[in-house]
């Protein structure tokens, strides 16, 4: 269900500007958090999301969601993930993961410390920590479409299609209008359960 987006060397590109294959990172800009339960509103949102009745509209639900996602709800973590930004924009990703390390510690329930660290390990060619991570994702947040489009992207090039499969289909399920991922969930239908007749 998880479809990262790989962040490309240059810095963290937003779903709309990463090219296919690349992982799947929160918009540079968010909206404000809505007030009140987050977990009310995160349900909220993926509803709204299931429904959207088009791409603007989807798109500004998923930045609403990231937006919810990326605040820690801890000002160490929060501090800490600011220099996690600006590690990764200095291509300093042995700092970013050692940043990582300490937040993942501080607030081990804080999904988008695991997300970003599997977007490093994933960038690594790390796939067994990426995997791990965002397994933890996963756990945090099922519905994580950022994680579940990159759980597919690194089953898809360990060979796992028919679960990389999987994985899209997820991800399509929590978020219909997603970029790019229903045309590889068409073509890996295609590839691993064959074409209607």
């Amino acid at each position: 269900m998880l479809c990262l987006a790989a962040v490309i060397a240059a810095g963290m590109l937003s779903p709309a500007a990463a090219e296919p294959g690349s992982w799947m990172e929160p918009p540079a800009k968010l909206p404000p958090v809505q007030r009140g339960d987050p977990t009310r509103n995160l349900d909220f949102l993926f509803e709204a999301l299931k429904i959207a009745p088009d791409d603007a509209t989807a798109k500004a639900i998923e930045e609403r969601i990231w937006a919810l996602w990326v605040i820690a709800r801890s000002d160490t973590a929060n501090l800490l993930m600011s220099r996690v930004k600006t590690a990764i924009d200095a291509k300093d990703l042995d700092l970013a993961l050692k940043l990582l390390d300490a937040v993942v510690r501080i607030k081990p329930d804080y999904v988008e410390a695991w997300n970003r660290r599997a977007t490093i390990f994933f960038m690594q060619k790390d796939f067994g920590k990426s995997l791990a991570d965002i397994g933890e994702v996963l756990r945090i947040e099922p519905r994580h479409f950022g994680a579940l489009s990159g759980l597919g992207m690194i089953l898809q090039e360990l060979g796992d299609d028919k679960h990389a499969l999987e994985a899209y289909r997820r991800a399509v399920a929590v978020y219909p209008r997603l970029q790019r991922i229903p045309g590889l969930v068409k073509t890996l239908t295609e590839k691993v359960e064959g074409r209607d007749i």
